[in-house]
């Protein structure tokens, strides 16, 4: 068990680890992350066994959704790392004169913080650490204690990778969370949601800790339909990613807003993949992930008896295996509170809508906070291209739901609600890494333009000079 005081002795060893200035150097960095890649597929059947006794995830989709893009970001990161961390050169401008060198040096914060959730405990704890890891910092991982078997298995591949002074995992429920956020860290980045990122803003606001939060949304993510989508592919996608995790995804679809002209077609093929994908029972299949308490079971299990008789598809579930099925329910309200909130789970509320109008529904989705995702199926290009360009959200797709996450040399990151800061290859680094301007003075052929007197005939030719170096 975890103590303030072991916490802080944890936090005091990294921060003198830090202080030798062994991760500043970038081939360090490099070494460090080929022995996390290397650890990862070691101990592969490990992660995959401990991701599967908390979620059910079967093997592929642990692989397809956890482990391997770990892999991939350290892989995207090993690749242009010694490019990103190069120190940059500027002319420093003719104000600074004869000075003209300046250098920007990407600069690690020193010791790390990472809050990872219970989701997808892998890779949103190791992803995050090879970013931290490419910055040159040492890391504090805090899992999750509801994902009690992957922390464990974390702990492990950990302990056998680095010494604790450079990388160790805390354990431990919200009382270890806050005495690690009590401790002075020189970076935290939180993943989970918006009400906890809050306080972990105001915790780290009494060390002005520099932080990264990545939120699901305060209010959930939106999939808009239009009535000229291809409506059996928009299903296709749809169903697989609310199948993917059982729904409990942060960049998963929350609520999907569908053209009424073309809402009973789609909500037929959108049945029709279901059972395609998985069976008219989820909870009966053994591939199907698993909810991660049963505290959230019974909110599926509430939310489904409130809207009983709109429950078009699903609405079953296996209490003893912790298994609800994808639940359809048609139609919702734009106002009513199923759609104002993140719902996490593999419910699914389905918002009609006269296409005319969809100009409606995205004011709505615009007075509302911030999404992580936005989602869009139609054939009009320039209409969604002119949406997707214009609403504030972390990031989204047009006729695809979530690869873009996938995508290499881009961000993920949220906005207001959904988050702050983003990561993901060298955006990760960015993050990690504070930009340290330098400028190297010369010692002959000083101007006097900045001295005094500023008056009289000196400082008029002074304004003259400062006017053409405005140029």
């Amino acid at each position: 068990m975890h103590t303030q005081q072991s916490v802080h002795a944890i936090v005091e060893r990294q921060r003198a680890f830090f202080r030798t200035g062994k991760t500043l150097d970038v081939n360090f960095r490099i070494e460090q992350l080929k022995k996390l890649k290397q650890s990862v597929l070691d101990h592969r059947e490990m992660l995959e066994k401990a991701l599967y006794e908390d979620l059910n995830k079967s093997p592929i989709e642990a692989y397809l959704c956890d482990v391997g893009p770990v892999i991939v970001e350290v892989n995207e990161i090993l690749h242009g790392l010694k490019r990103w961390a190069r120190p940059e050169r500027h002319f420093s401008g003719l104000m600074c004169f004869p000075s003209t060198l300046t250098t920007v040096y990407k600069m690690p914060y020193g010791v790390s913080l990472v809050i990872s959730p219970f989701n997808f405990p892998i890779l949103l704890t190791l992803g995050v650490l090879a970013a931290s890891i490419s910055g040159g910092n040492t890391a504090v991982l805090k899992t999750s204690s509801k994902s009690a078997a992957s922390t464990e298995a974390l702990k492990k591949l950990i302990a056998d990778t680095f010494p604790p002074e450079y990388v160790t995992v805390v354990d431990g429920g919200h009382d270890v969370a806050d005495m690690c956020l009590a401790e002075r860290f020189d970076k935290i980045f939180y993943t989970g949601s918006p009400a906890v990122a809050k306080h972990v803003l105001s915790e780290a606001a009494k060390n002005l800790t520099s932080v990264a939060l990545e939120l699901g949304g305060e209010t959930g993510n939106w999939c808009v339909v239009r009535k000229d989508a291809d409506l059996k592919d928009a299903a296709r996608k749809i169903a697989f990613f609310k199948l993917c995790n059982a729904g409990q995804i942060c960049i998963n679809i929350n609520q999907i807003a569908v053209a009424e002209e073309v809402a009973e077609p789609f909500l037929a093929a959108l049945k029709a993949e279901f059972i395609r994908q998985i069976g008219e029972h989820a909870e009966e299949n053994p591939e199907y992930p698993k909810l991660i308490t049963e505290k959230v079971y019974e909110k599926c299990e509430k939310l489904t008896e409130q809207y009983r008789d709109r429950v078009v598809f699903g609405g079953t579930g296996n209490r003893e295996a912790v298994k609800f099925s994808p639940t359809v329910l048609y139609p919702v309200g734009v106002d009513e509170d199923i759609v104002k909130h993140e719902l996490f789970c593999p419910l699914l509320p389905v918002v009609p809508f006269r296409d005319s109008e969809v100009d409606t529904i995205l004011s709505v989705i615009e007075t509302r906070e911030h999404p992580l995702s936005m989602y869009v199926f139609t054939s009009d290009k320039k209409w969604a291209k002119r949406v997707m360009s214009s609403l504030q959200f972390g990031g989204g797709c047009i006729n695809e739901v979530c690869i873009h996450m996938m995508v290499k040399g881009v961000p993920f990151n949220g906005t207001g609600h959904s988050g702050m800061g983003a990561y993901h290859g060298e955006w990760g680094f960015r993050e990690f890494t504070h930009p340290q301007t330098v400028l190297t003075g010369k010692t002959r052929l000083n101007l006097p333009l900045r001295e005094h007197p500023y008056s009289g005939k000196a400082g008029e030719q002074k304004r003259k000079l400062l006017k053409w170096f405005e140029r």
